[in-house]
């Protein structure tokens, strides 16, 4: 008898305590298979919600060892397409609509999370002591902190696998606890033999921009900046007076048409002018005000200039995007960050954008990186999650 009972808990040890396993036991296969990989591709969505509003991409990402990376989003509401390409020759945010690229010397994706990164994911559950466990019918969820250095408001996110410890969901959450990204994997492939060749940027531009595709002449690649293109570092050093913060009415976002002219076959190469209505963001600073609007004539269009002064002095410019006839390559001294329908450039003081068809340059020495992600969002009346470096 004595026996038998050694037995029986024996066995209860074994099936309760003995077996219960951790993060770091179960990700094993996972994190062996990525490391083990030379290459892989993976194929999902990714959806940014805020404030009532979702901005869903497609996502496509290539990785090869010695720290390649391609990643192409897709806006699947205007089908704006992106690419961030990582290569030996540096970080590259290249949209082929416009026919440029800001390049970057950044730590991206490293320097941060990002959920659609492995090596970022697995990075997160090991780093973290405080990672917890949970297993459910489908498989197991694993929650960890996260690293958005420009949105402190993320705080955690839930890692979901099946049974098999395949990959399957990642749910990044604010400290509301309300999902702010929510990034679902529909393939993973670790054996895509992919080479250096593949993370060419030759091979993610566009060949022939839009004003050359009769004569089908392919353009050079032009790294430049253009000395009309307002992404350069200035400075607000204006002093203003104590007023009080002023209430402007905000325009909705404008149509996206090219309002360019033909006339006997021959067509203005202008862009269509600035909005009918100046673009006014929705959040401003506690004690700044619109100290200054101008409007300026340029050789694509026209221009808007908005000063603000106050405790947090910047300013904010306005203008229709162009495409240009040859390819463009803007060194930028920061990094990427991902807003909630385009990927905006930012270095210390300054962030450059196109959204809907405008292309916005914010410039300051007082705001943080945050306060420039926040005005940038309260543009179009939209709010959003920032994504990393």
């Amino acid at each position: 008898m004595k026996k038998i009972a050694l037995i029986a808990i024996s066995l209860m040890f074994l099936l309760t305590g003995c077996g219960k396993k951790t993060p770091e036991d179960l990700i094993g296969k996972f994190e062996k298979n990525v490391n083990n990989s030379k290459s892989y591709t993976l194929k999902g969505n990714m959806e940014i919600l805020s404030n009532e509003e979702t901005f869903t991409y497609s996502i496509e990402a290539s990785y090869l060892k010695d720290n390649f990376y391609k990643v192409t989003l897709v806006n699947q509401t205007n089908n704006h397409e992106q690419v961030i390409l990582r290569n030996k020759d540096g970080v590259y945010v290249i949209t082929p609509s416009l026919n440029k690229s800001f390049k970057f010397q950044s730590e991206w994706p490293n320097s941060s999370s990002q959920s659609y990164i492995l090596a970022s994911i697995i990075n997160d559950i090991k780093n973290n002591p405080d990672a917890s466990l949970e297993e459910i019918n489908k498989g197991y969820v694993i929650q960890t902190k996260v690293n958005y250095p420009n949105n402190s408001e993320l705080t955690y996110q839930k890692v979901y696998f099946d049974k098999n410890m395949n990959l399957e969901n990642v749910e990044v959450y604010d400290n509301n606890d309300v999902v702010n990204i929510k990034m679902v994997f529909t393939s993973i492939n670790f054996k895509s033999n992919l080479k250096e060749e593949d993370f060419s940027l030759d091979d993610i531009i566009t060949p022939t921009p839009p004003q050359d595709l009769e004569s089908g002449n392919k353009t050079n690649n032009k790294e430049t900046t253009n000395k009309d293109n307002p992404n350069k570092e200035t400075t607000n050093n204006e002093d203003s007076n104590n007023a009080s913060q002023s209430k402007s009415e905000y325009s909705s976002t404008p149509d996206s048409q090219n309002n360019s002219e033909c006339v006997n076959e021959e067509c203005d190469t202008k862009t269509s002018n600035i909005l009918d209505s100046i673009i006014y963001p929705l959040y401003i600073p506690s004690e700044t005000y619109l100290s200054n609007s101008e409007k300026i004539d340029t050789d694509d269009g026209n221009r808007v200039i908005l000063t603000f002064a106050g405790d947090k002095n910047f300013v904010l410019i306005e203008e229709v995007a162009n495409v240009s006839n040859e390819f463009e390559i803007i060194p930028v001294y920061g990094d990427p960050v991902m807003l909630s329908d385009t990927i905006a450039a930012k270095s210390a003081n300054s962030m450059y954008w196109t959204s809907n068809n405008i292309s916005y340059y914010l410039t300051s020495n007082d705001l943080s990186t945050e306060e420039m992600v926040t005005i940038a969002e309260s543009l179009g009346n939209v709010t959003t999650v920032s994504v990393g470096k």
